[in-house]
């Protein structure tokens, strides 16, 4: 879909001044590197073109070695510079060679010289910049030519009129970036990188490049598939109203071609079109040409994304018509060598590569924007993608919402029309991506303002995907999407008639690794373990317990996370992506039955989550018999589950528990139990560590806390004591700190095939 034959205009020329020096520059010290950062010189430095949808054969590939300054705020450009700088790499990260820190009353310089690149009559010269963070302003021989802010979007400037006679020309950059000083959408980037947040971000972190076009040329492709109609409509802006040429390719074939004129859209049929999807990635070629000589090149799968209701009337996302579970990762898409940028297009793509290769078929980007090249492996590859707003996390009740708080945060107008300007940049820059099914305005509260006026307008300006109530949190009551956040979890909210249930967030099972750590103490996950087999074993925990709530109506998971990233170790992969911590087809064969049908679930005992249920109970430590099935608890107190403390989270407590032990005691009954072809499981809410005891004979062991109703297996010899008539489930948990909370239910659980 990417024309094969892209030349790299003056590229000796444009290159010697990096290659003269090239033996001077390497990456400074980094506490881990990833195995791309060895291919990483100055003169090869992301050599690929950039923007993959608005191809054009001609280019000047502008990273390499650039001169840098840090000055003061208020100082003029520098006379002389510190030293030079690997573009684009951000002046923080190994691979810019650099690895200072920019404080927000600095200023981060750049300079280089460029040859002039051959234009013909007419012609314009564009100098793209595909990201830079933060205020970036620009001066071709010492002429401003504009001045953008923005960490996350691509944007251009005319420098034709800068250039002068001859062919050497200067150019001067001037960055600032006040990081999370700032109230600018920033993602998670911080001055003091700690738990959740990470390195600062400063500067040129995306590819720069010189383009020249006619005077008339195309600026942008606005890209939209109908798969009910079979065809697919292309609106071409230009610099001036002119006519166009449009042709659709399935490879060598030519499937269609149509006329008409920049500005209008134009509808083209796709007789019998190929689908995209996960299974089956297929993208049709574009070419587009401009009457007076502009052309490009581009590409577009033939997908839809919707909300429907399934054959058991659940509402769920439809992929082309068809409900599909999604499954996937929490991908942050940091690097230890080059922070937001990846050494290589190759380490770009293993990121994607590996999360399919793995049985995910989504990801949910985080807090992130990527390269256009990272969504254009992912339209290849048939990764569905989740796009957040990379919003931002600041002090003060003003700036983001808590959980429980009613209000919506007060931003400044300044605020919120930055943020506003950037979230539509965002879709703009992405809406022709395939991959790309579902945008998230916001994440956990973060500068989460105006609610609903915000996803109300996502939806109207970009009808053809779906929108994500805030993923966590406080949900204001829109959206395509309810989204929950839940660790360890899983959990979901109930199925609703109005909106899809979906769990945006959970897992998080921390395994540090000797030798693949940014540090090597106080690193930390959401659950924090010792050895490999313990983390396989609690991630199949997790996953089996997922795929009983697909058969609730859950539509959607996100596992946190794909990487380590600096102190956090939640990462399905070591940080430098050398160690996948679970076998990998083990994990695949775990996530294939995720997309079959989910088994059949029966409650046998419920637990006090929606109604409440009666308990015998004592906080007084009894005879060491208390969990015997004759053991006389009528000395004990009668009342309803579940046990323990206001605030603790999602439990709804209805009686008092705020002693460190509890035991609790229950009888039910049962008809002539199974005992094959299924399993039984406990319900369970526990806060903290727990012994549970079916019949006198200890059916499982919890330790540490939940946030939510998690399952687990009963121990086989407690399965098999399970009779018919009068059973009894004992549990005494034991609490050390915080909320505290206990209930308990008894589930059996059959397969689909065997049920059905």
């Amino acid at each position: 879909m990417i024309r094969p034959t892209v030349v790299l205009l003056c590229l000796a020329t444009t290159l010697h001044s990096a290659v003269a020096t090239a033996a001077d520059w390497g990456p400074v010290e980094s506490p881990l590197s990833s195995r791309w950062a060895k291919d990483v010189s100055p003169s090869n430095t992301l050599s690929e073109y950039p923007r993959p949808q608005l191809v054009r054969d001609r280019w000047v590939n502008l990273n390499g070695l650039w001169d840098y300054a840090i000055t003061g705020i208020d100082d003029t450009r520098p006379v002389e510079w510190n030293g030079e700088i690997l573009v684009p790499f951000a002046i923080e990260s190994s691979l810019s060679g650099v690895g200072k820190s920019v404080q927000p009353d600095q200023t981060l310089w750049y300079h280089r010289q460029f040859e002039t690149p051959q234009l013909n009559a007419g012609e314009r010269l564009l100098l793209h910049f595909g990201a830079v963070d933060w205020e970036t302003t620009v001066w071709i021989n010492g002429q401003r030519v504009g001045e953008h802010r923005g960490c996350f979007d691509p944007f251009s400037f005319d420098i034709t009129d800068a250039l002068t006679k001859g062919d050497s020309q200067q150019i001067t950059i001037r960055v600032w970036d006040p990081t999370d000083t700032g109230d600018q959408p920033r993602g998670k980037q911080v001055l003091k990188p700690g738990g959740i947040f990470y390195t600062a971000v400063t500067g040129i972190w995306q590819t720069v490049w010189l383009e020249p076009v006619p005077a008339a040329h195309i600026r942008s492709l606005k890209v939209i598939p109908d798969i009910d109609n079979s065809s697919v409509s292309v609106t071409v802006d230009a610099s001036a109203r002119d006519r166009v040429t449009i042709e659709v390719r399935d490879g060598d074939k030519t499937v269609v071609s149509a006329r008409g004129s920049a500005g209008e859209t134009i509808t083209l049929p796709i007789p019998d079109a190929k689908l995209w999807s996960p299974d089956s990635p297929h993208l049709y070629d574009l070419e587009v040409d401009l009457e007076s000589g502009d052309d490009v090149s581009s590409y577009f799968g033939m997908r839809k994304i919707a909300v429907g209701r399934d054959d058991d009337g659940f509402l769920r996302m439809f992929l082309n018509n068809k409900p599909l579970f999604q499954y996937g990762p929490l991908d942050q898409g940091w690097w230890p060598d080059g922070l937001y940028t990846a050494p290589t297009d190759e380490a770009l793509k293993f990121d994607v590569e590996v999360t399919r290769e793995l049985g995910f078929n989504m990801a949910r980007k985080h807090t992130k924007v990527e390269p256009a090249r990272w969504y254009y492996w992912a339209d290849k590859l048939g990764l569905l993608v989740w796009q957040d707003m990379p919003t931002f996390m600041a002090s003060g009740q003003n700036h983001h919402v808590r959980p429980k708080q009613e209000n919506d945060a007060n931003l400044a107008a300044q605020t919120r029309m930055q943020f506003h300007t950037e979230l539509r940049a965002m879709i703009d820059g992405l809406h022709n991506h395939p991959s790309i099914v579902a945008w998230v305005p916001f994440n956990e509260g973060w500068g989460q303002h105006r609610t609903n006026e915000v996803l109300q307008w996502t939806k109207q300006y970009d009808p053809t995907r779906l929108v994500d109530g805030p993923s966590g949190w406080e949900d204001r009551g829109w959206g395509d999407l309810k989204d929950m956040h839940n660790y360890p979890g899983p959990g979901m909210f109930p199925a609703m008639d109005d909106r899809v249930s979906v769990l945006g967030e959970f897992g998080g099972l921390g395994l540090p690794l000797e030798g693949h750590l940014w540090q090597a103490d106080r690193n930390w996950g959401y659950r924090t373990l010792k050895t490999r087999e313990e983390l396989a074993a609690g991630y199949e925990r997790l996953v089996t317990q997922l795929h009983r709530l697909i058969g609730k109506g859950l539509a959607a998971a996100v596992y946190t996370q794909t990487t380590d990233v600096e102190i956090e170790v939640n990462g399905l992969l070591s940080y430098d992506r050398q160690i996948v911590k679970i076998d990998p087809q083990q994990l695949k064969a775990w996530h294939a039955k995720l997309y079959e049908p989910p088994p059949i679930e029966k409650t046998i005992v419920a637990t006090s989550e929606n109604e409440p249920q009666t308990w015998r109970f004592t906080t007084s430590p009894p005879t060491e018999n208390w969990f015997a099935p004759d053991f006389d608890d009528s000395e004990w107190k009668s009342a309803p589950g579940g046990f323990g403390t206001e605030m603790t989270p999602n439990t709804t407590v209805r009686t008092n528990w705020n002693t460190p032990d509890i035991w609790i005691r229950r009888t039910f009954k049962l008809d002539e139990p199974k005992t094959d072809g299924g399993q039984w499981l406990l319900s369970i809410y526990h806060d903290e560590d727990a012994e549970i005891f079916i019949n006198g004979i200890e059916a499982a062991r919890v330790t540490d806390y939940t946030v939510g109703y998690i399952t687990v297996p009963i121990s086989k010899a407690a399965a098999k004591s399970l009779k018919a008539g009068e059973n009894v489930i004992a549990i005494h948990c034991h609490q050390t700190q915080g909320g505290q909370f206990i209930d308990a239910g008894l589930l059996r659980v059959e397969p689909a095939t065997k049920a059905n």
